[in-house]
């Protein structure tokens, strides 16, 4: 590392440091107004801004600069401009004005707008978004901005969370302002999105076809040795993989990223990092750029990166765990119990409007984490079940049983961890345990949403954290708005203990990977929605709809846009793995397995014409090869029958269930023939890498 880590840590960022250092008193002063208060930006001041920003690029050898932008991709956007600016007789200037800076207008037409925009309709706008700071990366400025429609209709991730943002600060700041902490003026949530990723050898990975196309391995036999030894878990890095990670770490924190943690996950070539919190918009960028960056990291080390939620079968997925909570701009975290939680009038109004808003919209939370690739996941032993409920812990729960009860709790006892060993250092216990199959668990100071794939943007599962909760505290307002000051302690015992009756069925501190837990959701009147078909209509939903559109976070058109987008998405996405598995079953494994069986029959003729030596194991190896071959063949041919019948079907949810109730158990079954057969096959018949050699190579 030639710079130590201080210096390091932010050096191709626009950050606060160089703004103050690089534009005068009074711009730096009207751009901090912006940033903390969400104003209006005047062009002066993002002329004077856009100078100093240019000049600093510049000096870090930056020659061109874009407009950085999250699409409905799940990726992000980028248009390259150079600086420079044609002053005559063949000499150049480089300029960048503050229109610059503020707009660009790449072509709307040519990302997914589900019917917002038809193909002639192309011109869209971007915005920057001044409380994301820019950066450079690979010799250009990156500007974050949001990206909406000529009409105004947001066209991307960024723009409906920042409204959520705002609605959840402002109906929080009521709530606190009505309890008499009237210093706050503002509520920013803080998020720390932790990411499972896996690493591969980069040349077997070119020879797997599913790999390269879905991100998945599409076949597959289980290796001897898995993760059931438990070995690979906070094991000892290898040595390729800690070089990874020590580049990795250096190009983040070189971008501000606040990159902490990094380990061994449970599965076989599986890792995790994991950030510091940051605020929520800043937090979805910076997990934007992490996920980029692990990619191109990882290239140099003749490694890929797969972040799909499920890429071998058999194994532990990846997900991507959403730390969440909610902080004062006097730097309160509201969701912080303190040291007598039970008296904690604030916290317990907090922690009640999450309660609430993750029971009703618990459907929402669902569909913000449904992809094709999480279904793979969510409900398997190493990921939360698809029914949403929440862990609050021993004493949090026993708070909330007293207050129902109208009960006096006695503040718990901090307890001495006990080792046994008399050399180990003393430590107080915490109050409660972790539950690590809990889709929504809470962790002393913050919720863990786990149900995250590792690939998903975590945009859209804070827009509904946010602008739910936002409901709930408006809701509780107009409930204590008119209570006078000597009234309102009671008034707010009496809203939380009526919140606790009415929605602690969401409230579950066991075990959630069991089938007597889900039975038990269904007793309670939980939504299991098990699969990406079944949880994208409530996103059109009229009380969902009513929520969006009441907090201005969407439009409603916006909202069946995205409800489109998110369909044609999931019916893409398997129509491609099944012609990818098509393609892998009809030009590769068929074939070899052909000229594995020939070859089988070849040597059964020699020794029957020439030795007449005894190949009963060999005839029964042929039957059970050819067997499979045929079978494999038909199921085959079936799969691409049935892909038409998909292909020709124009409604979308129509498809999406079709795709979801035949293309893929006519996969699965292909797979099962398929991985049978793998385990007859010597590796250098078998035409792409097996799992021994993608999880063990490295």
């Amino acid at each position: 590392m030639t710079k130590k880590i201080p210096e390091l840590y932010g050096s191709l960022v626009f950050n606060d440091k160089v703004m103050r250092e690089k534009l005068p008193k009074d711009i730096y002063k009207a751009l901090h107004r912006t940033i903390e208060n969400n104003t209006h930006l005047e062009l002066d001041v993002a002329n004077a801004v856009a100078t100093a920003m240019k000049e600093w690029a510049v000096e870090h050898g930056a020659t061109h600069f874009t407009h950085w932008f999250q699409p409905m991709t799940g990726l992000t956007a980028e248009k390259h401009d150079s600086f420079i600016s044609p002053l005559g007789g063949g000499e150049i200037a480089m300029d960048f004005s503050g229109k610059e800076l503020v707009k660009g207008e790449p072509d709307a037409s040519s990302f997914p707008s589900g019917g917002l925009r038809a193909t002639f309709e192309a011109r869209g706008y971007t915005a920057w978004d001044p409380t994301s700071p820019a950066f450079i990366k690979d010799g250009t400025l990156y500007i974050p901005t949001a990206f909406c429609s000529y009409s105004g209709e947001a066209l991307d991730k960024k723009t409906p969370l920042l409204r959520s943002m705002e609605a959840l600060s402002t109906e929080a700041t009521k709530i606190l302002n009505l309890l008499g902490n009237t210093s706050v003026t503002s509520v920013s949530t803080t998020v720390g999105p932790e990411q499972e990723y896996f690493l591969v050898d980069k040349d077997l990975y070119k020879k797997r076809k599913d790999l390269v196309f879905t991100g998945r391995t599409l076949l597959g036999a289980k290796p001897p040795k898995g993760q059931e030894m438990e070995d690979h878990y906070f094991g000892a890095l290898k040595p390729p993989v800690a070089a990874f990670m020590h580049d990795l770490d250096e190009e983040l924190w070189k971008l501000g990223i606040p990159a902490k943690t990094k380990h061994n996950e449970v599965a076989p070539a599986q890792h995790e990092l994991a950030p510091v919190f940051e605020t929520t918009n800043i937090a979805v960028d910076h997990n934007q750029l992490t996920m980029e960056i692990m990619k191109k990291v990882a290239e140099k080390h003749n490694l890929v990166c797969l972040l799909h939620e499920k890429p071998f079968d058999g194994i532990n997925g990846s997900g991507k765990h959403n730390n969440w909570s909610m902080s004062t701009n006097t730097g309160v975290n509201l969701l912080d119990p303190g040291k007598t939680p039970a008296e904690n009038t604030q916290f317990l109004i907090f922690l009640m409007a999450v309660i609430k808003a993750v029971d009703e919209y618990s459907d929402l939370m669902r569909l913000s984490v449904a992809t094709a690739g999480n279904d793979h996941r969510l409900g398997a032993n190493e990921a939360p079940p698809a029914v949403v409920s929440i862990f609050l812990g021993d004493e949090l729960s026993e708070i909330l049983d007293s207050i129902e009860k109208d009960m006096f709790f006695g503040k718990q006892k901090r307890v001495q961890m006990n080792t046994g060993a008399k050399v180990l250092p003393h430590f107080t216990k915490d109050t409660t345990d972790r539950n690590r199959t809990s889709p929504f668990a809470f962790t002393g100071n913050k919720f863990e949403f786990r149900m995250l794939g590792s690939s998903l943007s975590v945009s859209g599962p804070n827009i509904v954290l946010n602008t739910a909760v936002a409901e709930v505290l408006s809701e509780f307002y107009e409930k204590l708005k008119n209570i006078s000051v000597d009234e309102i302690e009671n008034a707010v015992h009496e809203l939380v203990k009526r919140t606790i009756i009415e929605h602690k069925k969401i409230i579950f501190n066991g075990n959630g990977y069991t089938d007597e837990w889900l039975e038990e959701a269904a007793r309670r009147g939980l939504p299991n929605m098990k699969s990406t078909p079944d949880a994208l209509p409530c996103f059109v939903a009229e009380k969902n709809i009513k929520l969006f559109t009441k907090h201005h976070v969407f439009t409603e058109t916006e909202i069946r846009s995205r409800y489109e987008i998110l369909l044609e998405d999931y019916c893409k996405l398997l129509h491609i793995e099944a012609k990818t598995l098509k393609d892998m079953i009809r030009r590769d494994f068929l074939p070899a397995l052909s000229a594995y069986t020939d070859q089988l029959a070849c040597g059964i003729q020699t020794k029957k014409q020439v030795a007449t030596l005894p190949c009963n194991g060999e005839q029964k190896l042929l039957a059970t090869l050819s067997s499979y071959y045929e079978e494999l063949f038909e199921l085959e041919e079936k799969l691409v029958a049935d892909t038409l019948i998909a292909e020709s079907i124009i409604d979308m949810l129509e498809a999406a269930k079709y795709y979801h109730e035949t293309i893929i158990p006519d996969m699965e079954e292909i797979r099962v023939i398929a991985d049978l057969t793998e385990g007859y096959l010597p590796d250098d018949v078998l035409p792409y890498p097996n799992y021994e050699q993608l999880l063990f190579s490295i």
